[in-house]
């Protein structure tokens, strides 16, 4: 078993030399000297222990340690299935570190010994890079495809091109000679679906076909997908981001990885984006590449069998999703470490770089935009930002600070809704409700209509001489010499005015839709609609600047730097900052936002204004509560995740929050050698507990080390396979030596092989900020609390996430994950 392995390597003998021949994987979770032998428990079960005494605490290691060279141990070889885990159970990051170190020295032994070896030290060794690389390459492929796929199928939604089927629509109109500057998208080639029918492009007729088929279309795309998700893959649906934060801080649910969730949520994104619903694809792109690295890691043995090396990859992963959904490799590489890693070493630093790369590498040679660009909103402005425009550009980060906390709240409640209702239990209807409700209300505004990504490019785009949106529309000095890039400030005409009001009715139809949409049972990403809102309101507020400046320019905030017929404001810029600021009201991300924005839009001279607005934005929706819109969800499905970024300042004791409390039953434990096998299996059979304590007596109450459940069960019947002599009346002896028994007594089980001899124990007078803070640091699920080295209790994760809730007044019942 592992344990004597680590035992007989030295582990209990010097913990110091252990962490000095670490290999370069483990700076976090070696720091104190943590000695590493642990067997697998679950969220409610017990972990490692050290000696680190301080002012007011001290923590003991747990069981004293004999050096004997040969445990007494009829369990020689490793037992199938002990040290794994069950689905919905949290890992035990320093038992996957402990092992990963052991399995890292028995390929250095042995690598001098024969060229086979050392070809597989070296393979070992490029594993990562190698699993990296795939998972870049897939993710890449994923997402040329999906936006390829997406763009066919949202113009398919209003006419179909009759030369090549497969073109959408500006494709089909690229190689015509009839298109004019002002209808650049008319062309003969493509026929809207009035045409088709009817044969009439314009009048009544024509416009009440066109939006008959429109909301066909987009009802028949969202009942496809949501059938899809409901029948092939329930994980599929949402954005995937909250459980992906879950999965790496040490969560397993199983499937939600897996294959068919791959293939289901690939499939489904590209309908529901094609929907028209209020959704983005970036979010579940993060989730599609995670599948991807999840899948390869089962390629090769050093992240196949370790859930903590597999956490690794997936961290890579994730920044080669953001890399591909926005075209942002630094920005995705940040994401990863900013907002959803949990342990992010060094390497995994590099290694998330080089995904991040090959993603981004495959998807500009798939070209997908047909702009040569990683992006469809690239943009280019010609004017700098002056400094009297932080004020309105603080403004927009105060309206996303704003959004975020009303979306935030607004979306929780309607999501807890559906879970208490009966409303939850026909998660098809509601998606056609939504999407039937969103088809209805977008076809007769042109800024709704259009495709969520198409209408951020056209915000984002600035007023030059070939441009033909209505937003442009302004009226023209015949006085001008010639055209330049730099047009001045002009007066705007009707269609700007009729522009804007349209504008602030899709601002409002967004607003209301996202909060609905967000949730339902369908691969739906929020980074796009919160853009978009961010976007609406940055171009209303950047006309407005441009009509002042225009108007007054003889004002002192103007007369300085705003002459007359001078280019000084670009509504454009006030639109990607809003976009920004809006996410960031949603998400509370900084560093990786204001760096994804600026990859996306090619801003670079314009970091300033989005970092103003960002940060303005995260501190607006701080004061209305601390958490994004990705832990609200995790804290709504009562994941149990414990969030660095939240502060604990309560003045309890591990006392306090420990089990059992007064009142409450005894706690559950085994004794080392006064057991027997139906002893053990009917403590099993009467308590739900992941795991028991192994004490030396009941009198003595000193504690030896922890035994889990699973690990007891699997134990247990792989003895009575194998061994001859084990019944029910059997002794079960954890010590290293057998008690003396009565001849005639039944063959006894040694278990000591499946025991944790070093759980991890706190006194009952440690502060509960130390213990929280332990808890984060080393990925802990649980640990003992003792008193002059006697068993007193357990403290488990969900105990730390029940008392954290119920000091911040929430019911700790309804956050539990069931």
């Amino acid at each position: 078993m592992e344990s004597e392995q680590l035992f007989h390597r030295g582990y209990y003998r010097n913990s110091y030399n252990s962490i000095t021949s670490a290999s370069s994987d483990e700076e976090l979770l070696d720091g104190a000297g943590v000695i590493m032998d642990f067997q697998t428990s679950e969220d409610d079960n017990l972990l490692d222990g050290d000696t680190v005494v301080g002012t007011h605490y001290t923590m003991t290691n747990g069981g004293s340690i004999n050096s004997s060279t040969h445990l007494l141990d009829l369990l020689d070889e490793p037992i199938p299935g002990v040290g794994t885990y069950d689905d919905f159970h949290t890992i035990d990051w320093v038992r996957e570190k402990c092992k990963d170190r052991e399995r890292h020295r028995r390929i250095n032994s042995k690598k001098k010994e024969s060229a086979w070896e050392m070809t597989k030290s070296l393979y070992d060794a490029w594993s990562g890079w190698l699993v990296v690389t795939l998972t870049g390459l897939a993710s890449g492929a994923l997402a040329g495809l999906i936006d390829i796929a997406a763009d066919w199928m949202t113009d398919l939604k209003e006419g179909i091109c009759l030369s090549a089927l497969w073109y959408n629509h500006e494709q089909c109109c690229w190689g015509s000679n009839e298109t004019t500057f002002e209808e650049r998208d008319k062309c003969p080639q493509w026929k809207t679906w009035a045409e088709l029918i009817i044969g009439q492009a314009e009048g009544p007729g024509s416009y009440i076909m066109n939006y008959i088929m429109y909301i066909f279309w987009a009802l028949s795309f969202a009942f496809l997908a949501v059938s899809l998700v409901k029948v092939f893959a329930p994980y599929a649906c949402g954005s995937g981001i909250p459980e992906i934060k879950t999965i790496l801080s040490g969560f397993i649910i199983r499937g939600y990885l897996g294959k068919w969730t791959l293939m289901i949520k690939t499939i489904t994104l590209v309908l529901a984006v094609a929907s028209g619903l209020s959704l983005g694809k970036e979010g579940p792109l993060v989730h599609v590449a995670c599948c991807c690295g999840n899948i390869f890691s089962y390629l090769f043995p050093k992240y196949s069998t370790n859930e903590a090396k597999k956490r690794e990859v997936l961290s890579a992963a994730s920044a080669a999703g953001v890399s591909v959904a926005f075209g942002a490799p630094i920005g995705g590489v940040l994401f990863s470490l900013e907002e959803v890693s949990y342990y992010f070493p060094l390497k995994t630093l590099w290694r998330s770089f080089f995904a991040a790369l090959v993603a981004a590498f495959v998807l500009r040679s798939i070209n997908p935009f047909g702009n040569s660009r990683l992006v469809l909103f690239y943009v280019e402005y010609h004017t700098p930002w002056y400094l009297f425009e932080l004020f309105p550009f603080i403004l927009l980060g105060v309206f996303g600070g704003l959004w975020g906390a009303f979306f935030i709240r607004a979306n929780i409640a309607w999501c807890r809704r559906r879970k208490s209702t009966k409303f939850g239990k026909f998660p098809v209807l509601e998606v056609i409700i939504v999407a039937a409700i969103t088809a209805v209300i977008a076809f007769p505004n042109p800024y709704t209509r259009l495709n969520t990504s198409e209408l951020i490019k056209e915000l984002f785009t600035d007023c030059g001489p070939l441009e033909s949106s209505s937003l442009c529309d302004y009226r023209n000095d015949m006085n001008a010499s010639k055209i330049v890039d730099d047009i001045p400030d002009r007066p705007a005409g009707i269609g700007v005015y009729s522009a804007i009001w349209q504008l602030c009715l899709a601002l409002i139809f967004k607003i209301i839709m996202t909060v609905f949409t967000f949730g339902i049972k369908v691969p739906s990403g929020l980074f796009i609609p919160s853009m978009a809102i961010g976007a609406i309101a940055g171009r209303i507020v950047g006309i407005a600047v441009e009509q002042l400046a225009y108007y007054h320019h003889d004002w002192f905030i103007f007369r300085e730097w705003c002459e007359v017929g001078a280019d000084c404001i670009t509504p454009g810029l006030y639109a990607m900052v809003g976009a920004a600021a809006c996410l960031g009201g949603v998400t509370r991300m900084t560093v990786s936002l204001v760096v994804i924005v600026f990859e996306l839009t090619g801003g670079l001279e314009y970091i300033v204004p989005l970092m103003a607005a960002v940060m303005t934005s995260k501190w607006v929706g701080d004061a209305f509560g601390r958490e994004g819109i990705y832990e609200a969800h995790i804290r709504l499905n009562g994941y149990p995740f414990l969030d660095a970024k939240e502060e604990f300042t309560h003045t309890t004791l591990a006392a306090d929050v420990m089990r059992p409390r007064r009142n409450d039953p005894p706690l559950a434990v085994l004794t080392q050698d006064n057991m027997t096998v139906d002893d053990i299996e009917n403590m099993i059979n009467e308590t739900s507990y992941n795991g028991f304590p192994v004490i030396m007596s009941k009198e003595s109450q000193r504690l030896v080390g922890f035994a889990l459940r699973r690990d007891l069960t699997i134990a247990i019947e792989s003895a009575r396979k194998k061994q001859e002599g084990i019944v029910g009346s059997s002794r079960v002896c954890f010590a290293q030596h057998t008690p003396s028994l009565p001849a005639e007594s039944p063959r006894p089980l040694k278990l000591r092989s499946i025991l944790d001899m070093s759980p991890f124990t706190v006194t009952d007078h440690t502060p509960m900020e130390i213990v929280v803070d332990i808890f984060r640091k080393l990925g802990l699920r649980q640990c003992l609390v003792t008193h002059n080295g006697r068993l007193l209790g357990i403290i488990t994760k969900k105990d730390i996430l029940r008392h954290m809730a119920q000091t911040a007044n929430q019911d700790p019942a309804s956050i539990m994950f069931n």
